[in-house]
């Protein structure tokens, strides 16, 4: 499953899953380490009441989990009739401090007073092996401090009368025969011990006496900090101030970024509004405060694959940079061009992913093809910075900035580009294309080079470098001239690639690939109406479009990445489907472009997540949830429409 809410403030991050418990919990980056106990174990919420326990997961609850279109606080409705009791929540990571907080709402459905306990299971694993952690009690400050190095979490709850909770226990948690410590509240009282090290986890219990058809509040939090004296500082400023004011805070802090955005999200047409908010607020939750932008933070995708999404892709980063600069953002591209003129590689490209601390990524890709050695990148991940640097350009016109990266970033990333074309094709030389799959020289990759060329030039020729800027026009238009290489005239539709062989051959893959004609009509408006593209677009919507059950576009013919059914050829995709929406919004093709928005739309999750694809039979999601790249599609997709409404 995927995750149904994420809370983030940049530093911080928290998904919260089908249940509404906490089962990511990012910090101190935004997608780097994740504090929970990995593959599928979460935090827990457990009711007491007239002798019966029940948590909050176990089957027996009608849940709902949604958050606020306009603020990262969740909404959560838990109730359980034959108990007579509901749970509403309101959660949110604090916008000033790294804290995550829970305001309670208990509601006692029945017509007499009745004491109804609630305990909050923690479990972390803080070491790589979750050997070595530490979880105590300390009666001076009433709280739970977990810690380990300098890694230091402490947890406190107190309810409406301001008295803390009343019982808690700590202990060993999936270790020697050991369950976990929450096995400890399933009798309504917990056994108060006061220390344990190694693998642990963590119960407290309020207990709430509550009249007939009325409600108590408990308020929860986790600080977050590098030390027991700065998450107790914290602390304080939490009992202090109070958790429901600093929710208020916070919500308050989310309208004002919005506001920014309020232009555009006013000329979206007004029942679409909701899921453009909730999109830009996923993606914000995902940007890391020193300007990594991570794909995805739903870790769930670590139970049946080798690795998470957890990482800085300059693809993902670049294209949603493109949304956010439309919509009239500085300060998170900026710091995105930040991490990227910090990371790209002194021959001028940029790897394959890296995490939000700046380190490289791990990869797929190898050093070697056709025995010879080549580099591990997606070209087209270099292009896309630039091509984004340059719409930042476009839109603020920040000289200052523009001479700050130039140097360091445009210019060697352009004559990377520049070099890197193989003088047999005109085409930039091979390198893995955008799926991260595939080594050659591929269709997407040489229109968005192409496009990227270009504009490097025009910023080169901002900063008086003419030199550069006739250099970059030059190989651009080499790219130009090659690209009729990859249109196949008996298909009537571009290629997926051709890969330059040792011996001088051409090894063509006619493979249809939506990729392909997006990139060559979407970072060249001149082409949109040209002969090609709509022969090339009839090919792909008789491939790749509503080619199962479940509707949408696929990626390409036979792609079988995830894919359950293989008598179709691929998983429908949102962003695939959304990128030929696009097309048709640009040409003016407006029922078909508001079919397709409308089929993404119905497949969000019940918060609103977008996923990367979904199944081909049932729609369900598949791949991770939300997709960060999915949901600024999404955006796009509205903002052209809007354009031509």
């Amino acid at each position: 499953m995927g995750r149904s809410v994420m809370l983030s403030n940049g530093e911080m991050l928290v998904g919260l899953n089908e249940h509404g418990l906490v089962h990511d919990f990012y910090y101190p980056y935004v997608g780097l380490e994740n504090l929970t106990t990995a593959r599928s174990v979460h935090h827990m919420v457990g009711v007491w009441v007239d002798g019966h326990f029940s948590w909050v997961d176990d089957g027996s609850w009608q849940i709902e989990v949604d958050f606020e279109q306009d603020a990262l606080v969740s909404k959560i409705v838990a109730e359980r009739a034959d108990l007579g009791v509901r749970l509403r929540f309101e959660d949110c990571i604090d916008s000033q401090y790294t804290a995550l907080l829970r305001h309670i709402t208990v509601e006692n459905l029945v017509d007499r007073q009745r004491e109804i306990r609630l305990f909050m299971h923690q479990v972390f694993q803080i070491s790589n092996d979750g050997r070595a952690d530490t979880v105590l009690y300390v009666p001076k400050g009433n709280y739970l401090f977990d810690y380990k190095g300098r890694c230091a979490l402490l947890i406190s709850a107190r309810d409406q009368h301001d008295q803390p909770f009343d019982q808690f226990s700590v202990g060993n948690y999936g270790i020697e025969g050991k369950e976990g410590t929450y096995r400890d509240a399933e009798d309504g009282e917990l056994s108060g011990n006061l220390v344990e090290h190694g693998s642990v986890d963590s119960v407290l219990r309020c207990c709430l006496t509550i009249d007939a058809r009325s409600e108590g509040t408990v308020n929860y939090w986790i600080i977050a900090s590098y030390s027991q004296y700065d998450a107790e500082a914290i602390h304080n400023k939490l009992i202090e101030q109070g958790i429901e004011r600093r929710i208020t805070a916070t919500r308050t802090w989310w309208h004002q970024w919005l506001a920014t955005a309020k232009p555009s999200i006013d000329s979206v047409f007004e029942k679409y509004q909701p899921i453009f908010k909730k999109s830009l607020l996923v993606i914000k939750a995902h940007i890391d405060k020193r300007g990594g932008t991570i794909a995805s933070c739903d870790s769930s995708i670590y139970n049946y694959g080798r690795d998470y999404y957890s990482y800085v892709w300059p693809r993902d980063g670049g294209l949603t940079m493109l949304t956010l600069i439309e919509l009239g953002y500085t300060a998170e591209p900026k710091r995105f061009f930040d991490f990227c003129a910090d990371t790209i590689h002194p021959g001028g490209y940029m790897m394959h992913k890296y995490q939000p601390d700046r380190a490289i990524g791990s990869t797929w890709h190898p050093l070697m093809h056709q025995h010879h050695p080549e580099l591990a990148i997606q070209e087209d991940e270099t292009a896309v910075v630039i091509y984004a640097f340059a719409a930042y350009m476009d839109k603020h016109n920040d000289i200052d900035f523009l001479r700050k990266h130039y140097d360091h970033l445009i210019k060697p990333a352009a004559n990377f580009m520049s070099g890197f074309i193989d003088e047999q094709t005109s085409l930039p030389h091979a390198s893995y294309d955008l799926w991260e799959e595939r080594f050659a020289t591929h269709t997407y990759t040489a229109a968005i080079t192409r496009a990227a060329l270009k504009k490097a030039a025009r910023l080169a020729e901002q900063m008086e470098d003419y030199q550069s800027a006739e250099q970059w026009k030059a190989a651009g238009q080499h790219i130009q001239d090659g690209l009729k290489l990859l249109f196949n005239p008996h298909l009537q539709a571009y290629r997926k690639s051709v890969l330059l062989l040792a011996d001088g051959n051409l090894e063509f893959n006619d493979t249809v690939d939506i990729s392909s004609v997006y990139g060559v009509a979407m970072f060249d408006e001149s082409r949109l109406d040209s002969e090609a593209v709509k022969q090339a677009v009839k090919v792909t919507e008789s491939r790749l479009l509503d080619s199962s059950p479940a509707g949408g576009v696929i990626r390409y013919e036979h792609d079988g990445y995830f894919l359950a059914h293989h008598q179709y050829l691929g998983n429908p995709w949102l962003i695939c489907t959304l990128w030929l929406a696009q097309y048709y919004a640009k040409t003016a093709q407006l029922d078909k472009a508001w079919r397709l928005v409308d089929w993404a739309v119905e497949r969000c999750g019940p918060s609103g997540m977008l996923a990367e694809q979904v199944d081909p039979v049932d729609g369900h999601h598949v791949g991770v949830s939300p997709l960060v790249w999915s949901h600024a599609e999404l955006v796009n997709t509205l903002l052209m429409l809007a354009k031509k409404d």
